[in-house]
């Protein structure tokens, strides 16, 4: 993990067989990421704890030949990459080697992208982790740990070669430590129709902290609440990952509007004594040589901490991306008029930006604000689809617009979910008041199923997807509301919906 003075046991398998059943279903809090999509899960392997230190060795042994650090600028880092580059092609991955050609240190290696054969090109799901260390030491637990931990994953996936739902890809970054640097040149020149298929991004770093707590990125997304239920399954109690916030490579992605999660064991900050409590240790700093030439293997991993995480990403991937992928119910595009009525209750407030289908026209506004591109075909529902004279003529203004879908019936006795690709932009005046938001509407009333709040700084477009399980409605004929508002005054407010989708699994 960087620094801040930079920049800004095995599976329980009752878990596993309830997620094979459909029966487990995550709850998300108002105002959460969207729920992400769960299909009938190949059995959850136990990821060998013994090969995830055989790989810490190995990258020791690298840092000691090589002038004892693996910094993204050194012989140490082109080593560690070698390592993972041909032990995932021999496995039978697709891998690269991405050259960061903007934005890293001069002389940065490049960073590994493997991806997987297999599985829905349009439901992506990542896994990635820093493979560059500090200068000072050889980097063991910030972060072989993780990339140790994601290497291991990658070749027991391709091991045991379950049937894939959706598709995965592991990602090692270069120049973390100068900053996000390798994680920042991916996520910024990945186009706008590649984000909207990644469901979720998980990160890993500093996952073997010898005075380790058990922390997850996000923890109340639905990314973080699946990490959380391996965790819950064994009895360890979890806790947001505080310290790391903004500090890791989650946060390229976090930028860019992709959902994420990831793991951590703690990094310098004292371990607080309602939390020696909770996990043991003493109050020190959870790693007590971070960033020092004593992260050094063995000494400095903890591995029971290891173990553990190395689990918990495997239960992630396995529920999220491995068994049969669902079918479609029903569906839209928005290329033609299927009845989708707009200020259905009579109650809308906007007096400009109101909701319609049609092919949108960029603005722009100290970056993107309303995109000029869809997720698939020509049209999406936009609020208002023309550009005017500049970025506010036709935003949002006034109030609330609001849409609603036509009725669809849904199959009694089935496990349901309802997906589709967003954005919401808006300029710095924003604030909390303004929304997107995303409601069904049942026999018993209208539900939020997630709520994107606005805030005080520029947020551009960027297509993002989001999954729900909608389950609780099976045999009823429900609609889906969309509703966003522009309630900070005179804030730019801008958003769209594509590509809407009932499927059962």
């Amino acid at each position: 993990m960087r620094s801040t003075t930079l920049r800004p046991d095995s599976i329980l398998r009752v878990l596993v067989t309830a997620f094979m059943a459909g029966t487990a279903v995550l709850a998300v809090p108002a105002g959460a990421s969207a729920a992400l999509p769960q299909v009938s899960v190949a059995a959850v392997p136990d990821i060998s704890l013994t090969n995830q230190r055989a790989h810490l060795q190995q990258f020791q042994n690298i840092a000691s030949a090589n002038g004892g650090n693996r910094r993204s600028t050194s012989a140490g880092y082109t080593a560690s990459v070698n390592y993972v580059y041909d032990r995932l092609v021999a496995a039978g991955y697709t891998v690269a080697r991405q050259n960061c050609t903007s934005g890293c240190t001069s002389g940065a290696g490049p960073n590994v992208i493997a991806d997987w054969p297999g599985g829905d090109p349009n439901s992506v799901y990542m896994f990635g982790a820093h493979l560059d260390g500090v200068s000072a030491g050889p980097g063991i637990n910030d972060n072989a740990s993780g990339s140790a931990t994601l290497l291991e994953i990658a070749l027991t996936l391709a091991a045991s070669n379950p049937t894939m739902g959706s598709h995965v890809r592991f990602a090692f970054w270069t120049d973390e430590e100068q900053g996000l640097n390798g994680s920042e040149f991916y996520a910024n020149t990945l186009p706008s129709a590649e984000r909207a298929k990644i469901r979720a991004y998980f990160n890993f770093d500093m996952i073997a902290s010898t005075n380790g707590g058990y922390f997850i990125n996000r923890i109340s997304s639905a990314a973080g609440q699946t990490l959380k239920a391996y965790y819950d399954g064994i009895g360890v109690p979890t806790e947001e990952n505080t310290e790391g916030a903004g500090r890791s490579d989650d946060a390229s992605f976090n930028t860019i509007g992709v959902q994420t999660s990831g793991v951590a064991a703690g990094a310098s900050r004292v371990k607080t004594a309602a939390q020696v409590t909770k996990w043991g240790g003493t109050q020190t700093g959870f790693d007590p040589c971070y960033h020092r030439a004593c992260d050094t293997y063995p000494s400095n991993i903890s591995s029971t901490v290891l173990d553990r995480a190395g689990d918990a990403a495997a239960y992630a991937l396995w529920t999220l991306a491995t068994g049969t992928p669902a079918t479609a119910v029903w569906s839209d595009t928005f290329e033609t008029a299927t009845g989708w009525t707009t200020n259905p209750g009579g109650t809308d407030t906007a007096t400009a930006g109101m909701w319609e289908r049609g092919d949108p026209q960029d603005t722009s506004s100290s970056g993107a604000k309303q995109l000029g591109t869809t997720v698939s075909g020509v049209n999406a529902l936009v609020t208002g689809r023309l550009a005017g004279t500049d970025a506010g003529t036709y935003d949002v203004d006034g109030g609330t617009t609001s849409v609603r879908s036509p009725a669809v019936t849904l199959p009694s006795g089935a496990v349901l979910d309802l997906s589709l690709s967003w954005y919401l932009a808006h300029g710095s005046n924003s604030s909390s008041a303004d929304f997107l938001r995303v409601s069904i509407v049942h026999a018993t009333g209208t539900t939020a199923l997630f709520t994107q709040s606005g805030a005080a700084s520029n947020r551009n477009g960027g297509w993002a997807a989001g999954t729900w399980n909608v389950s609780a409605y099976a045999g009823q004929s429900v609609r889906i509301l969309v509703e966003v508002a522009d309630a900070s005054g005179a804030s730019l407010v801008e958003a769209g919906v594509d590509d809407v989708t009932v499927s059962r699994r």
